[in-house]
């Protein structure tokens, strides 16, 4: 069977096979949108749904989302010109079309959507991870299980789209798409923005992953208890009954305590002493879980309690202990995930997507326990522009306090100054003395690895499997792993 990774979300490359659906009955089967009003025939055939009125055909209903910087509304008229016959607003627009009023497109359209494609979720088992640090590598891992046990298994996240979490209408077209093509399975990284935007209405789990909660997105949540919130969504009657939950983690404890008390629903938790015997390098980790040995060809502590999550998501669906160890022991390293850079140089490499405090300090104390006491850790790392500042100042802290050298660097710093976002990492260190600003990511790295001294390890943070680096509205090429490979072999 195929683990397959959906190569981009965003687009529509294939559309499902389904015969068009006429509106008023489209709207009796999408029982949970509650309509406000009704302009128009609704005897009109309805063959496609989008959010997008660039990608509108013919027999299109089209969705008219109040977004942040633009209004689906404004869009209304080029939807109808592109072969739309029917709209989904929030008020009525002076356009020649079937307008369905409702008061929340965001939420109607995904059930529309869910609907419109024959609700595609029910038919597939469609795993949900949510979290702040782990969702990508929990997803590829549980999938490398299910494909062991013989489920042809799709992966949709972080490395497959421009949004971790897709669009509804897009997202549950992909569904079907994966459902005709004989996909038994979808593991799905659920961002807490898709929870908050109503992207994943429609969508009917068979399990739901909670990895942990850190500091992450507070330029968009505001509070981390908005951020708690906003991922708590996706655990309930709501989506699913069955919950896989991180025991360790204060959030994910009271996750469990809030579900305790709710009829229906089961909570299986785990914990990082559900795992015995561990021992972890560079490159691979293992440890007795159920009386099975584990062995995974990743690195670093920390993806202990991620393949502890998988493990026990994979045993709640009915997959055995032995088809779990072998799953896991098939799983291939995630690009940009504690991935080991090595081209016979004396020191370690780890490249690796940490950009939360939390996980900062995670990939670090798992570097640490890698080197003998006289070796170094020493990281380079950066966040990223236009988004959460409270952030920095403690990333320049853990990076203190975990790295024995520390290197300050731009990250993606999109419209804000790299300066000024070096600065404010820079706020939070002590020991100034080992810490070294150094704007260029290529030199910074390059800098790096000339001070390394064998048995050292150094640790680049932050962009992990990125292949480009966002500066303005320019993307130029840049992929850490990628860099790190010509300068080390330049030097060799």
């Amino acid at each position: 069977m195929l683990v397959r990774v959906l190569p981009n979300l965003g687009r529509v490359t294939e559309m499902p096979t389904r015969s068009a659906r006429q509106l008023d009955q489209l709207l009796a089967g999408a029982s949970e949108v509650v309509v406000r009003e009704v302009f128009g025939n609704t005897n009109v055939q309805v063959s496609e749904i989008t959010h997008d009125s660039s990608k509108v055909v013919k027999g299109s209903i089209f969705c008219c989302v109040v977004g942040e910087n633009t209004d689906g509304h404004n869009f209304a008229q080029v939807a109808k010109n592109n072969g739309a016959v029917a709209l989904l607003v929030e008020r009525r627009l002076e356009v020649d079309l079937v307008q369905v009023i409702v008061s929340d497109v965001r939420s109607a359209m995904g059930y529309l959507a869910a609907e419109l494609f024959d609700r595609p979720s029910k038919k597939l088992n469609v795993i949900g991870i949510t979290g702040t640090n782990g969702k990508t590598t929990t997803s590829h891992m549980l999938a490398a299980i299910l494909n062991q046990h013989g489920w042809s298994t799709t992966v949709f996240g972080t490395l497959t789209g421009a949004r971790t979490t897709p669009e509804s209408t897009d997202l549950q077209r992909s569904l079907a798409s994966e459902l005709d093509r004989g996909c038994d399975a979808v593991v799905m990284e659920v961002s807490s923005h898709a929870l908050t935007l109503r992207r994943i209405e429609g969508t009917a789990f068979k399990a739901a992953i909670f990895t942990n909660l850190g500091q992450d997105h507070l330029d968009f949540h505001k509070t981390t208890e908005e951020y708690f919130a906003a991922k708590a969504q996706l655990f309930g009657k709501k989506f699913t009954k069955q919950c896989i939950i991180n025991r360790d983690d204060v959030h994910g404890s009271l996750l469990i305590d809030s579900l305790g008390n709710q009829q229906g629903i089961e909570v299986d938790a785990f914990g990082f002493g559900d795992a015995e015997q561990v021992q972890a390098n560079v490159a691979k980790i293992s440890f007795v879980w159920r009386g099975q040995k584990i062995e995974i060809a990743t690195g670093g502590n920390f993806n202990v309690m991620n393949a502890l999550a998988a493990a026990t998501a994979a045993a709640k669906l009915g997959v055995t202990a032995g088809d779990i160890a072998k799953g896991l022991a098939a799983a291939s390293a995630v690009p940009g995930r504690f991935e080991s850079v090595s081209v016979g140089q004396s020191f370690s490499v780890v490249v690796d997507y940490a950009h939360t405090p939390e996980a900062l300090q995670n990939v670090l104390q798992a570097a640490r326990e890698l080197i003998n006491d006289a070796a170094r850790v020493i990281v380079v790392f950066g966040c990223g522009g236009d988004r959460d500042h409270t952030k920095r100042p403690k990333m320049g802290a853990v990076a203190t306090k975990f790295a024995d050298v520390v290197y300050i660097t731009s990250d993606n710093p999109r419209h804000e100054n790299a300066q000024t976002i070096a600065d404010e990492i820079k706020s939070g260190t002590s020991e100034i003395g080992k810490v070294i600003v150094d704007l260029d990511r290529r030199s910074a790295i390059a800098a790096s690895f000339a001070n390394a001294k064998s048995g050292d390890i150094v640790v680049i943070a932050g962009k992990g499997h990125e292949s480009t680096q966002t500066i303005g509205a320019t993307e130029i090429s840049f992929s850490d792993a990628e860099v790190s490979r010509e300068l080390l072999k330049a030097a060799s």
